[in-house]
């Protein structure tokens, strides 16, 4: 059986960011990897999704975007060949096409188990990010003939049925997925719960922009008053591009408004009827956000007009052939299945503290707002890397306590 001082699980952005700091501090360590490099952005996007970050944000320690379109969204694929490019750069230790079955605890480490043979670890590092997307049990109540789908498992609208739609989800999955399929022809009907809404642009500039300017994106998880509340947060509701896409665009479009999707019962889907409830909130939400920028700025920027809210059905027959599938936008998570180590909460949460897992050895990276609310995005995994490998370093004790430089990207 192999040995090394650290396994890294995942050589997406998350993973080679990590291992570049376990290479600056002469840490020895092997990344594996189920499928290439950069997996789930080649296998679980649809195909015309765009970052929702602008390309000056897609920055990996020492690797940064460098094309000549800073202020554009890359695309998938682009995504892919950007994070592909890092690791051949920095010469990660990957193997790919390899998948974790197990992590187990010993005396002294770990013992990863894959398909390709076992390996002895001092260390683990948890990064192959939220990797699954759940069916909510009431899907099971759908009546025959409905297609049901995850939006990982969404690719384009050709892939369902002519008819209606319900999209089932007002987060940045939702809204994107809802307008393409209704611009494929098909009537779309989004049901939506609590959600956040952003403008794409503000003050001429790009609303992460602002984020950036004003600190926003650097608040550390322990200065947050309810971190569990804001690492389960709807991702902002923004296309990538210079477009704002939020509820009174898609209504202008065509695409019928609901509220959350509370349960099916005899063919019925049925919503809950607090959606001017929770588009007031959002809008609340919006306008405290532009008023931290305007104070920051200077003056006062045009807002966004109040979200319109419509006279919705609180009930709707799913048996008359209006609704023919079902795409359920309803979150990602992380998929940790195979990691045999008593550290869950009774919800089967992985516990941790920004990262450092209480289990000694144990750490996890590439989760929203980990360390800090920049983790959410690729801009973030540099320095959370760099504050989990001193961690790490620490826990090890015999590791060079004088990392080589990583260049800031």
């Amino acid at each position: 059986m192999p040995a090394t001082t650290a396994v890294v699980v995942g050589a997406g952005h998350n993973g080679l960011a990590i291992s570049r700091h376990l290479a600056a501090r002469s840490i020895d360590h092997v990344v594996l990897e189920r499928g290439r490099v950069a997996h789930s952005w080649r296998t679980q996007r649809w195909d015309s999704l765009r970052l929702l970050t602008p390309n000056w944000m897609t920055r990996l320690p020492g690797h940064a975007y460098d094309g000549d379109d800073p202020d554009g969204y890359l695309s998938a694929a682009e995504v892919a060949d950007f994070v592909t490019g890092y690791a051949a750069a920095s010469t990660a230790p990957v193997r790919t096409e390899t998948t974790v079955t197990a992590v187990r605890a010993t005396d002294d480490g770990f013992t990863v188990a894959t398909d390709r043979g076992d390996w002895r670890a001092r260390s683990v590092v948890l990064a192959a990010g939220a990797t699954v997307s759940p069916v909510p049990a009431l899907a099971a109540a759908l009546p025959d003939g409905i297609e049901s789908l995850a939006a990982l498992d969404y690719r384009n609208p050709g892939q369902l049925p002519d008819g209606g739609v319900l999209v089932v989800g007002g987060a940045a999955s939702g809204v994107q997925i809802a307008e393409e399929i209704h611009r494929s022809g098909r009537p779309v009907t989004l049901a939506t719960g609590e959600h956040v809404r952003v403008p794409r642009r503000y003050r001429d500039r790009d609303i992460l922009w602002w984020l950036d300017e004003i600190g926003l994106l650097d608040e550390r998880w322990d200065r947050i008053d309810d971190i569990v509340r804001a690492r389960n947060l709807a991702s902002f509701q923004l296309v990538g591009g210079g477009r704002t896409v939020d509820f009174n665009a898609l209504q202008e479009q065509g695409i019928r408004l609901v509220g959350k999707l509370a349960g099916i019962r005899d063919g019925r889907a049925q919503f809950s009827g607090s959606l001017r409830n929770v588009v007031t909130l959002a809008d609340l939400k919006l306008n405290r956000l532009l008023d931290s920028i305007d104070a920051h700025a200077g003056g006062a920027g045009e807002r966004p007009d109040p979200t319109r809210v419509p006279d919705s059905p609180l009930l709707l027959d799913l048996t008359s052939g209006e609704i023919r599938s079902v795409v359920w936008a309803t979150g990602i998570e992380p998929d940790h299945s195979w990691l045999e180590v008593p550290a869950f909460d009774p919800r089967g949460r992985l516990r941790h503290h920004g990262g450092v897992v209480d289990w000694p050895g144990l750490y996890v990276t590439g989760l929203p707002v980990l360390r800090r609310r920049r983790s959410t995005y690729i801009d973030g995994s540099g320095a959370d890397a760099a504050e989990l490998t001193a961690h790490l370093a620490e826990h090890l004790g015999g590791a060079d306590p004088h990392p080589r430089p990583v260049e800031a990207s």
